[in-house]
């Protein structure tokens, strides 16, 4: 078996299974939003890395009623939608154009009445396209914060908890912006779990935490002080009187694991299985998950499948993200721990890693002699956080372009049988 063009092609299948068009199609049918009532509209707002083909799925469904759709959405899924207006931010630092969209998100939703039907998209990415600062603060203290958090390796759900109270839209904001107007939320999850409160950081659910929460967590990591100090003041004001949040029907339509399972069910390996829907934390102990995993694994061929969303801590001033550092550390750790040819894969089901245009990287035992014999340093780069020009150098970046959707990380090491299980390996 090639193992590259399996993993590769396991790959495939772990984004197909995540479609957004088709995983909406499919919820639709078994729970159809509302209608509207006399006289209203569909309200359509659509967030996040795969809003392009949700949006695109929901509008040919939708009948009976005028139809107002926005769509928001990152630079690279942009494209003309008949029927929608489409807005393009930044992601995954916001931008002026994101601000811009939020204040369309918001007068969209403030304007809606009793009989009107607000139908949310919501995917992942739709946390940093989405920026709408609480009052008192400016889209560059919600970069600032952003740029601290990913900087100091907050893991996803920390990071919606602290956004979600710099913002109008965060935290149930999209559903208390549309009363008395019913919300019906179809959700594509890249968040590992599924907290619906998490995802997009929960724009039509419950908030994660308090301002007080978000104190903790920003003090406990040496974080408070380096804070803008307009967003310091904000997190110390008194708590906000609790406001009735209406009731939304939130659908989780397409996830992380049912990905994996796709990986799993593609496979051809005998040995199969999902070790770990939750790979988490941070990048160099995901490594050692791993490499744990495949240390105990059987003689024979196996495909060891794991999902999830690890951080990195940046150290350096290189260029990668948490999937092409995780394959650099695989490609230089693997080869004397596992002692057989291997692939390793990890990548973004969105098409991209980091501030890079790669999802992730593909490695196998002779990708570290590879970036040596190109002139690369690949323990030194690993130390300056810059595995995107390691993986280069040995042509092992895994490069997909833009997917259009966005269900979190997938890694699938795939390892040949090991020499003593091939027979013949202690003759002479």
């Amino acid at each position: 078996m090639d193992l590259r063009a399996e993993a590769l092609r396991l790959f495939r299948a772990a984004v197909h299974a995540a479609d957004p068009a088709g995983a909406l199609r499919a919820a639709w049918a078994a729970a159809p939003p509302e209608p509207p009532a006399a006289g209203g509209a569909w309200l359509v707002v659509a967030v996040g890395k795969a809003a392009m083909p949700m949006a695109g799925a929901a509008l040919a469904a939708l009948i009976g009623a005028p139809v107002r759709a926005l769509v928001v959405t990152n630079y690279e899924n942009a494209r003309p939608l008949p029927g929608a207006t489409v807005m393009a931010a930044g992601h995954p630092v916001p931008d002026e154009n994101g601000e811009m969209a939020g204040r369309a998100v918001a007068a969209l939703l403030d304007g809606a009445g009793a009989a009107d039907r607000v139908v949310a998209l919501i995917s992942g990415g739709g946390s940093a396209l989405l920026p709408a600062p609480a009052p008192g603060l400016t889209l560059d203290d919600k970069a600032e914060v952003n740029r601290l958090l990913l900087a100091h390796g907050y893991e996803i759900t920390e990071i919606n908890l602290i956004r979600q109270q710099l913002s109008r839209l965060k935290g149930g904001g999209m559903v208390r912006l549309a009363a008395p107007a019913p919300v019906a939320a179809y959700i594509l999850s890249d968040v590992i779990g599924d907290d619906l409160r998490a995802i997009a950081s929960g724009p039509t659910a419950a908030p994660l935490g308090t301002r007080a929460d978000a104190r903790r967590l920003l003090q406990a990591r040496g974080v408070w002080d380096r804070l803008p100090p307009a967003v310091r003041a904000h997190l110390e004001a008194p708590e906000p009187v609790a406001a009735a949040r209406p009731a939304a029907l939130n659908l989780l339509i397409g996830s992380n694991r049912k990905s994996l399972e796709a990986v799993e069910k593609a496979s051809e390996t005998p040995d199969t299985r999902i070790v770990s829907d939750r790979l988490t934390g941070d990048v160099g102990d995901a490594a050692e998950t791993i490499l744990a995993a495949a240390g105990a694994a059987g003689p024979g061929p196996a495909c060891l499948i794991f999902g999830g969303e690890t951080t990195v801590t940046l150290r350096g001033k290189g260029r990668g993200g948490r999937n092409q550092e995780l394959a650099l550390r695989l490609a230089l750790a693997a080869p004397e721990r596992l002692g057989r040819p291997f692939v390793f894969l990890s990548g973004g089901t969105d098409g991209r890693d980091g501030p890079t245009e790669a999802a992730g990287g593909i490695v196998d035992e002779t990708s570290a002699a590879r970036m040596r014999a190109a002139g690369a340093d690949p323990e030194a780069l690993l130390a300056d956080n810059d595995s995107n020009a390691a993986l280069a150098a040995s042509g092992d970046l895994l490069t997909v372009g833009a997917t259009g959707t966005n269900v979190a990380d997938v890694q699938i090491l795939l390892m040949a049988a090991r020499p003593e299980a091939q027979g013949g390996a202690d003759l002479p």
